[in-house]
């Protein structure tokens, strides 16, 4: 995500105003009943501390089990220094504090992306067949699939192989990149492929990578790894142009996850006042958070808390963070503007894409603080970054 991560690590990018990305894994898993949930960020791990709140959004705060926030740390039994290299690394460095729980199952969620899922039912599912690994999957087109972990899906659900971001995707079935492990299997498999990888890498300077690249296979070959399959809204908001378009989907209907009042998305929510649209104000197909002040036109686009639209300003097909002010005159138009961007009278920023879903060159993105000049233009595809000016 370019600018917009540089801050601030990727699950804690808003979606739809007032949430952020890691809302759904945890709301997923809280209404799951999953009685210890950990959150495992390296990268700008700092950047969730406030939202999270010790987990209690999700009434995760408990004496015990419940929110446990695990961050890297030197001398751990893998004799691996540094960051881990993935998720599959992180799981090795982790396998200490996992053996100390004993749980009966591990599961692994990514913390990214858009989705509503009952894990009781994959848990119930797994349990059933024995398996020794779940994989949730969803189907994506083609061209999205090469991107990801391409599943092969055999007879009874059976996964009988997974292809880790191909250069030509044969199918659109990918890993959601939520699994369910059998704790003693995930355990020995992480023990064994440690020990492998060190023979002919004795530092693990590559770690164990992510999980297409060893763990997953190697379960998978142990003929007892199902699929799961996803029904509902699914996507990875992990590029500009898939995030632009899952707030496209909000607006036109097509995000279910926020529909099930018994499942509803929990979040830390802010504290601001509702959003108001002024006399001369015009607002059309658009999302407006809490404490948005409209003065101006907003289109197709989604406002974030706290943001100030002025008197002649127009916004459309865009997505604005928290307390983003576009003042009188200016133009933003394809664009993501992150947390208190400046753009000042009469500047243009970005235009609107030609086609859609855009290519991530013709989104334009505004890093948190930047600021865009009286009357200057920032073209389709800038990148401005934190603190920046034109």
């Amino acid at each position: 995500m370019d600018v917009l991560t540089r801050e601030r690590a990727k699950p804690a990018l808003p979606f739809a105003g007032s949430y952020q990305l890691i809302d759904f894994a945890l709301s997923n898993l809280a209404h799951s009943r999953i009685p210890d949930v950990w959150v495992s960020v390296q990268y700008q791990a700092g950047s969730l501390d406030r939202h999270l709140a010790q987990g209690r959004p999700w009434d995760l705060d408990r004496t015990r089990g419940g929110y446990r926030r695990l961050v890297p740390e030197q001398g751990d039994s893998s004799s691996v220094e540094g960051f881990s290299s993935g998720n599959a690394d992180n799981l090795m460095r982790l396998a200490d504090d996992i053996a100390a729980l004993a749980p009966d199952i591990v599961i692994v969620s990514s913390a990214d992306h858009v989705f509503r899922l009952d894990l009781r039912e994959v848990i119930e599912q797994h349990l059933r067949r024995g398996a020794e690994a779940t994989l949730v999957t969803t189907t994506v087109p083609l061209a999205q699939a090469k991107h990801k972990a391409v599943v092969t899906v055999g007879r009874g659900q059976r996964v009988t192989a997974v292809d880790y971001k191909p250069k030509v995707a044969r199918s659109g079935v990918i890993a959601s990149e939520v699994f369910v492990y059998d704790a003693p299997v995930l355990l020995a498999e992480l023990d064994a492929l440690r020990r492998e990888r060190a023979a002919v890498d004795p530092g693990l300077s590559d770690g164990l990578g992510d999980f297409g690249e060893h763990l997953v296979p190697r379960i998978i070959a142990r003929g007892r790894t199902y699929a799961f399959a996803l029904q509902g809204y699914w996507m990875d908001l992990g590029r500009p142009s898939a995030y632009l378009s899952a707030h496209r989907d909000l607006l036109r209907g097509k995000v279910d996850v926020f529909d099930d009042p018994e499942w509803p998305i929990l979040t830390r929510f802010p504290e601001l006042p509702p959003a108001r649209v002024d006399r001369d104000g015009r607002v059309d197909d658009a999302l407006l958070s809490p404490g948005v002040v409209v003065s101006g036109t907003v289109r197709g686009s989604v406002v974030g808390p706290g943001c100030l639209i002025e008197s002649g300003a127009t916004v459309e097909d865009s997505v604005l963070m928290d307390g983003v002010r576009v003042e009188a005159g200016a133009v933003v138009r394809g664009a993501l503007l992150d947390d208190r961007v400046v753009v000042e009278r009469d500047a243009v920023v970005g235009e609107i894409p030609s086609r859609w879903p855009a290519a991530d060159s013709a989104i334009t993105l505004c890093g948190a603080d930047a600021r865009v000049r009286r009357a200057t233009v920032l073209p389709p595809g800038a990148r401005l970054e934190p603190g920046g000016s034109t």
